[in-house]
């Protein structure tokens, strides 16, 4: 059974940081691409930061809203993914899920069960 385990998530005060971590379970086979996106109240998810498999030529993509501020990266051996999260500001709140995009033919999309990340002073 696939699981993605994410943690991290916590009440925190404007420009202060957080780092998310999820990993994959060990079911979880030729990753393709790790990510993170984050769903608002009353907001579409979004795209928070996404990060291609090794050797495939791309790099790590961010929201324009959290460029300079997030930083994603991923642990091949541990198939875990973390986004940092630094000068965090309110409208940074939301549920954040981790995405995993693996497998072959058909390639597999799973979801963690979110983690709520609340900034506030």
């Amino acid at each position: 059974q696939v699981q993605l385990t994410e943690s991290g998530g916590g009440l925190v005060r404007p420009g202060g940081s957080l780092r998310l971590s999820c990993e994959a379970s060990s079911s979880v086979f030729s990753i393709h691409t790790m990510a993170w996106y984050r769903q608002a109240p009353g907001k579409q998810r979004e795209l928070v930061a996404n990060i291609p498999s090794d050797g495939s030529g791309g790099s790590a993509n961010y929201a324009d809203s959290v460029k300079g501020r997030f930083t994603i990266s991923k642990d091949n051996v541990k198939n875990t993914v973390y986004l940092q999260m630094s000068n965090l500001k309110p409208e940074d709140t939301a549920v954040y899920y981790c995405n995993v995009v693996w497998g072959w033919a058909p390639r597999k999309n799973s979801w963690g069960q979110g983690t709520q990340v609340t900034v506030s002073s």
